[in-house]
């Protein structure tokens, strides 16, 4: 097997630039597979590890390889490896827990405080030819599926661990803020759970007419900064009825802004649920406590996902989850930093921008 082939690799410096830089190609350990990343997503996450140099504690102190939401073809597998093969389509769960520790144990692995998580520093992501990942997270793909639907998988599943969190009901009224990637992810699948009606706001006209365009069923609001956190509350509350009982009792907060979150407490129903699903700093300096409190108001939060990737295919292959106008811009791997900076420009209007190698063989 070659391995002195050319490995192109996209790589954030501790001085926040964006470089295409050549790797070596990893060597397979025991229970590990090599996989051509085909099609791998730009999260915001990356966008934050490029400009800013880290998420909380996780810190780019040295070259990082992007990318995490990715989707490629198995090129060699340890001789232990059963579970997949040489040729197989499969898409990447890029977390690998310890799978030793009390949270692990019992199947809470995306808590696990000892995760390597692709893409995240010192572990090299998915924005290069070869990557090499623990067999036991990657999943096959059905033939009717494409590299960038699996790719897509990763930021569905953050969504759908947010979703199974909330408890939603049946036939019941959902209010989403914020039609980013992730809140568009959440607004798919709660119209696939049968939710009704589904309120979508945003600051962005164009983001909440692309909501449209993907669920033509939803309420699309846009916010008015104007108005006071209760008062946006109220107007929001009446696009469900007008009744108390009519507010929303399931709130998905996807955005992570403190404003957002401060006028969702004020959305949500009394005795309801604010899910709360986006990332944002690490202190809020407002949070109505006594709003939640005398409510008994359930304030519920999401890291990552566990078991989705599965499901999640299966709801892609099956057509329950119509997934490709999410994807409004590719480029090829050799022009990944243009990529990367369409994605963190807010004015250019993307929404899921997608990275493909479409070259390289071993």
């Amino acid at each position: 097997m070659c391995r002195s082939c050319f490995n192109p690799s996209v790589q954030v410096t501790v001085d926040h630039k964006i470089e295409i830089k050549e790797n070596d190609v990893p060597q397979l350990k025991f229970g590990e597979v090599l996989i051509h990343p085909r099609a791998t997503g730009i999260c915001g996450s990356d966008i934050h590890l490029w400009k800013h140099g880290q998420i909380g504690e996780l810190k780019v102190l040295g070259n990082l390889v992007l990318g995490h939401e990715a989707s490629g073809d198995i090129i060699d597998v340890a001789e232990d490896v059963t579970n997949v093969k040489i040729g197989d389509k499969v898409a990447i769960e890029p977390q690998i827990p310890c799978n030793t520790c009390f949270l692990c144990r019992q199947g809470d692995y995306n808590l696990c405080q000892d995760v390597k998580f692709i893409g995240v520093y010192p572990n090299s992501g998915s924005m290069q030819r070869y990557l090499v990942h623990d067999a036991r997270y990657v999943f096959k793909l059905p033939e009717n599926m494409t590299y960038t639907q699996g790719a897509l998988v990763e930021p569905l599943s953050v969504a759908y661990h947010g979703v199974e969190r909330a408890d939603l009901k049946l036939g019941h009224g959902v209010m989403i803020a914020g039609a980013g990637p992730i809140g568009l992810a959440t607004l798919l699948l709660v119209n696939a759970a049968g939710c009704a009606p589904i309120v979508i706001t945003d600051l962005s006209e164009g983001r909440l007419k692309f909501a449209k365009e993907l669920v033509p069923n939803v309420i699309a609001h846009k916010i008015d900064v104007k108005l006071t956190p209760q008062e946006t509350g109220i107007q929001i509350r009446k696009l469900f009825g007008p009744k108390e009982d009519d507010a929303p009792s399931r709130v998905l907060e996807c955005t992570g802004v403190e404003s957002s979150v401060v006028t969702c407490s004020y959305t949500v129903r009394r005795s309801g649920i604010l899910m709360i699903i986006g990332v944002g700093k690490e202190v809020f300096n407002n949070f109505p406590f006594m709003q939640l409190s005398f409510a008994e108001i359930d304030v519920k939060f999401s890291n990552r996902y566990h078991d989705s990737w599965p499901t999640i295919i299966n709801m892609i292959s099956s057509g329950l989850l119509q997934v490709d106008k999410l994807i409004t811009h590719r480029f090829p791997l050799e022009r990944a930093d243009e990529a990367i900076e369409l994605a963190g420009d807010p004015r250019k209007g993307s929404i899921k921008v997608i990275v493909e190698d479409r070259n390289g063989t071993l």
